[in-house]
């Protein structure tokens, strides 16, 4: 009687789905797309067994390519709900293979907002999926903390972080900050963008600002004579040019110029 019942309830849904849902993902109306979008997410979220297939998940894949902001941005978000918990990634990967692609260039999405979520979305993907993003496609990432707008350069900053930069990624060495500094060096010169050590510090700021903050650490780096241990000529005027931006950051508690303000807590 259960299967029955569940076999029929089945049937209804999936009525629905062809009779509406199948109509109205390309309705003419902008908002009735996006809406469409976002209920998709939650069943596949809510009834995984039944909605997290690639049968259902193409049309978030397909949508992707839609002309209106609103709509791209609820096709993000509902993905953002499946790759943020492992079990639900685990589904993912036909479709990843798929659209992975079309999700890493919309990292330069004309719309600041959509292109936040997606810079979002893939820190999700590198956090909950192994080795599903190649070095290439965290390339298109990396420039991202040089641009001028905050949010999207700050979210660009935590994916830098979860990837190159935190300490415990390398397990020889305890998380300490010298690790880091090292790191960030590293990064930053190998970007040739040099002049933007005050751009590179901000984007960084909400994710690693204690570790920023650590001039003791950078005091040391900068004073060690060792010739294994010491710095190059390059990578001490990077690290001077680094902590004289986070000393700027830490006392001023703003951007640099032609970056959106941010509030000073």
């Amino acid at each position: 009687q259960l299967q029955e019942q569940q076999e029929e309830i089945e049937n209804m849904m999936n009525a629905i789905f062809k009779g509406v849902f199948v109509h109205r993902y390309r309705d003419v109306v902008p908002e009735i797309r996006a809406i469409c979008m976002e209920e998709l997410g939650t069943w596949m979220r809510s009834y995984t067994a039944s909605f997290l297939t690639d049968g259902y998940l193409k049309y978030i894949g397909w949508t992707l390519h839609d002309k209106q902001r609103e709509v791209r941005l609820q096709c993000v978000k509902a993905l953002q709900g499946l790759y943020c918990r492992r079990d639900t990634a685990a589904h993912m990967e036909l479709f990843t293979s798929r659209f992975k692609t079309r999700m890493v260039s919309m990292v330069l999405d004309k719309e600041p907002d959509v292109a936040v979520e997606v810079v979002k979305l893939l820190t999700l993907m590198l956090e909950n999926m192994e080795e599903v993003l190649t070095e290439e496609d965290c390339q298109s990432v990396y420039p991202v903390v040089y641009v001028s707008s905050r949010a999207l350069a700050s979210a660009a900053g935590l994916f830098v972080y979860r990837r190159l930069l935190d300490p415990q990624r390398e397990p020889s060495h305890n998380g300490d900050n010298r690790t880091f500094f090292r790191l960030l060096l590293a990064f930053f010169i190998e970007s040739e963008l040099h002049e933007h050590a005050a751009y590179l510090v901000d984007s960084l700021w909400d994710c690693a600002g204690p570790r920023l903050r650590d001039w003791e650490t950078i005091s040391a780096l900068l004073l060690e004579e060792s010739p294994t241990e010491g710095l190059t000529d390059q990578q001490e005027k990077a690290l001077v040019e680094i902590l004289a931006a986070s000393v700027v950051q830490a006392a001023e508690g703003q951007s640099p110029v032609g970056r959106g303000p941010v509030k000073k807590v």
